[in-house]
């Protein structure tokens, strides 16, 4: 995978917090727990995003939609 250097500013606060991880070994290097900081924030954002398009769905529709499949099924399936 292909990576690029950029520059950023960050708070001296949170710089030291990130050295602290360092030391601790929880981290490699500043880069390495900013680029896990941002890919985790990342995911949440996706997570929250699929999450609010699904309050957007319509759940008597999808239920109708979902037994309109199955009623189709139903005549070819064995019964047990």
């Amino acid at each position: 995978m292909a990576a690029s250097k950029i520059a950023i500013t960050i708070d001296d606060n949170m710089l030291k917090q990130i050295d602290f991880f360092i030391k601790s070994n929880y981290f490699p290097n500043r880069s390495k727990a900013i680029q896990m900081a941002v890919a985790e924030k990342l995911s949440r954002l996706e997570k929250s995003r699929l999450a609010q398009e699904c309050t957007k769905l319509d759940p008597e529709f999808e239920q109708s939609m979902a037994e309109e499949g199955f009623s189709a099924e139903m005549e070819i399936w064995p019964e047990y």
